[in-house]
């Protein structure tokens, strides 16, 4: 297998997922596997580190400190139960997750993938008893787009955990607006009861890990969760592969 990967890394010299060189003398390793960026740009993806607030995960702006609640959590409790991010959403990270989604670059979504899946299992473990679950598009977008990042990201986790994948029970059932330009404010109404559950007996008791691939507010995680508890889901955990770090 070593000597065909050799073979095809001569025929199809690899490159790096975010600046396009050559990876041959740098490719970056992680967990003692390539990942598919060169050393530069994984180096440049910001982890985010505490103090953050235990509950949605947002990282503090000083650099030191104990974790403890944000102000936004402190005013109105999300209805997940816990949120968490590896990375902040920036630099070449940021590139990449653009690329994914709006170049339609669908390879990348198996590095980006991999990184997500190790994170969850340090934070999680073993976790066959969770059901892996994307956050959905709308119907239209979906058709659009041609595909769901969170889904290809969500099966990667799942694989890792050990877990099962369910992309069906929950459904995005109105279209919303881009969050990307929109106020704290406007985002929270923009997903106001746009997500429902269907079968809601099949998830009576569970717990559900929500996958997304950016979370700024955490309202679209907050909204999804709002109608999983609705129909009876026990603790939904939320898991993006990086978020902004204010919100």
């Amino acid at each position: 297998m070593k000597l065909l990967s050799s073979l095809m890394d001569l025929i199809y010299p690899p490159r790096c997922g975010v600046c396009k060189v050559f990876t041959w003398q740098s490719k970056a390793n992680h967990e003692g596997e390539e990942i598919g960026f060169c050393r530069d740009c994984y180096n440049a993806f910001e982890k985010v580190a505490s103090p953050l607030c235990p509950m949605c995960g947002r990282p503090f702006s000083a650099g030191s400190g104990i974790d403890h609640t944000c102000e936004n959590c402190l005013r109105k409790q999300p209805y997940y139960d816990i949120a968490r991010a590896p990375y902040l959403y920036e630099g070449p990270l940021m590139t990449a997750i653009h690329d994914l989604k709006y170049a339609k670059k669908t390879h990348l979504a198996g590095s980006l993938g991999h990184l997500m899946a190790s994170y969850a299992a340090n934070w999680l473990g073993r976790a066959d008893e969770l059901l892996v679950m994307p956050v959905p598009l709308h119907p239209g977008r979906l058709r659009d787009r041609g595909f769901n990042q969170s889904l290809l990201l969500a099966r990667h986790v799942a694989s890792r955990l050990e877990a099962h994948t369910d992309f069906l029970s929950l459904r995005r059932i109105r279209p919303t607006q881009p969050q990307t330009r929109l106020t704290s404010d406007e985002r929270k109404k923009n997903v106001r009861r746009a997500f429902a559950v269907i079968e809601k007996t099949n998830l009576k008791g569970k717990s559900i890990l929500l996958i997304d691939d950016v979370a700024t507010t955490g309202s679209t995680l907050s909204e999804c969760a709002r109608a999983l508890k609705k129909a009876g889901v026990k603790e939904v955990y939320c898991l993006v592969l990086a978020r902004t770090a204010t919100g």
